[in-house]
């Protein structure tokens, strides 16, 4: 048979693990006189019963941003600008000095020098100032709302948020079985309501998907409404390291004297997705709760990645490498807006862009989503708009992702952008 020796032993070895065969050393090796049970025949699949909060997270239709590598990805960016050789050094080093003390079980909150990383970032760039103990790492900021609302929301409670908003908060919510309303967002920011909540979720530094910052009045408006009415304020703090315009206002937090702000954010968009790392700056009281919630999720965060990342924030290259990106995003923001003005104003009407890491425009006429499956036929991800509103009126539209690909790839994009359009329909040039 040709066979070589590794593979009749291989062979040998698993009918042996299986229980077909016994070795004897020095004697050679035997049929097994009692053989394993056979394997039972497959039955025929039945539906599993799920619970009544399963149905509920099943209905939501899940949270997953799809991998791919084409325009116009929203919230992605570029990993080939990331310092790929820093990063392998620094995570040398910490396995180097640390050892196995990285390897092990670590804290629900989060390692420590991280955390106190973070509050010196977050004090500095963010005007939020707190205590490293508040701080918390997470796996990502969907796991801290899914946190939040496990720990904050009860069946039946009135959730409010900004319409149109992230569809991953608005899933967090469902699932924990609460009355989701949308908040009408305009050119300042949510717009303050009469009535009670057990909370409000914002992105007041870059409202997703609309691009506008919550204005100063409507801050002071809604620290007032959670102030009087007991209710919290989820604040999360999106591409707020990406502004290109002007400097961003601080976050929400450092106008809280009442401890009703919760803060969150996430390292996907500043260093990497795959890094699963993500923050959260809680009041005092909740701290030690939320850890023991925290703990019968997944534990910790792994220990690896976030000793590398204080390190990196320590020695002062996060800095660094956000004020390169910026300039980078920028270039490529301007980019993208130039060929919506020369060529796509007839199809689209794009928002206020002031940062981020995409640009939201407005279908003024078409089938978005019919057009959004000819446009993966071609190659183009064309991430909608009209999913990201509750029950009411949705505009139509795409949020188009630029941090990700080069002028180049952003001038291909538009050109296979300009054939689907110009396909489908005469322009409209309201």
């Amino acid at each position: 048979m040709n066979l070589s020796r590794v593979t009749v032993e291989a062979a040998y070895a698993q009918l042996e693990s299986e229980g077909y065969l016994r070795r004897e050393s020095g004697r050679g090796s035997f049929v097994a006189i009692t053989l394993p049970v056979s394997a039972p025949r497959p039955r025929a699949d039945r539906m599993a019963h799920f619970s009544q909060r399963g149905h509920q997270i099943l209905a939501t239709g899940g949270c997953q941003d799809v991998p791919f590598p084409y325009a116009f990805s929203a919230g992605s960016p570029d990993l080939r600008a990331f310092p790929h050789p820093l990063w392998r050094r620094l995570t040398a080093r910490v396995q180097r000095t640390a050892g196995p003390g990285v390897m092990g079980y670590g804290d629900p909150l989060g390692y420590l020098p991280l955390r106190h990383a973070l509050a010196d970032y977050l004090a500095l760039s963010r005007g939020v100032h707190c205590e490293a103990e508040q701080v918390i790492i997470l796996t990502s900021s969907q796991q801290a709302l899914q946190l939040l609302s496990l720990m904050l929301i009860d069946p039946g409670d009135k959730i409010w948020m900004e319409e149109p908003g992230y569809a991953g908060a608005r899933n967090a919510f469902l699932a924990a079985g609460a009355r989701v309303r949308g908040i009408q967002v305009d050119a300042e920011g949510a717009i303050p309501q009469a009535g009670t909540a057990k909370l409000m979720y914002l992105t007041p530094s870059h409202q997703y998907p609309t691009g506008v910052s919550l204005s100063l009045p409507r801050r002071l408006a809604w620290l007032d409404w959670a102030r009087r009415n007991g209710s919290w304020l989820i604040e999360d703090d999106y591409d707020s390291e990406f502004h290109y315009d002007d400097r961003p206002a601080s976050a929400l937090h450092g106008l809280d004297n009442d401890n009703r702000v919760i803060t969150l954010g996430t390292f996907s968009k500043s260093l990497f997705p795959s890094l699963r790392l993500a923050w959260m700056v809680v009041p005092g009281p909740l701290v030690a709760p939320l850890g023991r919630a925290r703990s019968l999720l997944d534990g910790h965060s792994a220990l690896l990645p976030q000793a590398v990342t204080a390190e990196f924030m320590q020695q002062g290259h996060f800095a660094s490498h956000l004020r390169l990106m910026r300039q980078l995003y920028h270039s490529r923001r301007d980019r993208l807006l130039e060929q919506i003005a020369q060529r796509l104003t007839p199809w689209l009407r794009p928002f206020p862009c002031p940062g981020g890491l995409q640009t939201t425009v407005a279908l003024r006429q078409g089938d978005e989503a019919k057009l959004s499956l000819q446009a993966e036929k071609m190659g183009l991800l064309l991430p909608r708009l009209s999913p990201l509103y509750g029950d009411g009126a949705r505009q139509q539209g795409w949020i188009l992702g630029f941090a990700a690909l080069t002028p180049d790839e952003i001038v291909a994009g538009c050109d296979k952008l300009v054939r689907l359009l110009s396909s489908g329909s005469s322009p409209n040039r309201r």
